[in-house]
């Protein structure tokens, strides 16, 4: 189903008003879409969704492509006020995404540091934020969820990849959207005045590696392996090491159960 303003609208009620919502048959990527109506000084709630991307960016300079239908891929430009610290956005970015994808059938979901989104263990989406300006800063928070697995994907990629909707169930993007968007607004209030500390324990519930033996990769050094003891305040990794936590705040790694 093509994505509409006005059912949007109306599945959001009042929470409606606080958004602009800009519809693109076809584009690069929306935060890079988004970034450019941040400089250009859009209002916060500004949102951009395309029905195609061709070039969107992901963490570690990876690609996400979405086709028509398969997905549903946006931007949501978010300003806060002086004070109000971006310490652990992305994961409270990620509570919000499960609730709504729970919301609406996609059934249980995890939370993989510190960005994806899991359905059994496989992505069913992932999350990029991108900061402008400092001291107020404001947030560009894209978002691509998978609606469906298209047919002829390869045999690698679906083994690691999972849907909403069960083979041949359509989804409907409109409804999908409006419940990601009603949870965000709700979650991003609540981060603007008590920060991710207020957010954290629900972040934990939803832990797919809680206490779990991990392997961490990164370009730049040997893996290491510990036990993933959670988050902090700050939304940083927690890893033990030889009965040792170690903090780990770069968002530039792989994180994978041994």
């Amino acid at each position: 189903m093509p994505i509409a303003v006005a059912e949007i609208a109306a599945r959001l009620g009042l929470a409606a008003r606080r958004f602009d919502i800009e519809v693109l048959p076809r584009c690069d990527s929306t935060n890079a879409v988004a970034l450019g109506r941040a400089e250009a000084g859009a209002p916060s709630g500004t949102v951009v969704v395309t029905e195609e991307q061709t070039a969107g960016r992901g963490r570690r300079g990876r690609t996400w492509f979405a086709h028509p239908g398969d997905s549903l891929t946006f931007s949501l430009l978010w300003r806060f006020a002086r004070g109000t610290a971006p310490a652990g956005l992305s994961l409270a970015v990620g509570v919000a995404v499960a609730r709504a994808l729970q919301r609406v059938g996609a059934g249980e979901t995890a939370l993989k540091w510190p960005n994806d989104i899991l359905k059994q263990g496989r992505k069913l989406g992932g999350i990029l934020v991108e900061l402008v300006g400092d001291a107020p800063y404001s947030a560009v928070i894209g978002i691509g969820v998978n609606l469906r697995l298209p047919a002829g994907l390869p045999e690698d990629v679906r083994a690691t990849s999972a849907a909403i909707g069960a083979p041949g169930v359509a989804v409907d993007a409109n409804e999908v959207l409006a419940a990601l968007l009603g949870e965000l607004l709700a979650t991003l209030d609540t981060f603007a005045t008590q920060g991710f500390a207020a957010i954290r324990s629900e972040w934990l519930a939803r832990h797919a590696y809680q206490n779990v033996p991990v392997r961490l990769s990164s370009d730049f050094g040997p893996p290491s392996e510990g036990i993933c003891r959670g988050v902090d305040t700050d939304g940083a990794l927690l890893l033990e090491v030889d009965r040792r936590v170690e903090r780990i705040l770069s968002g530039e790694v792989s994180l994978r159960p041994v």
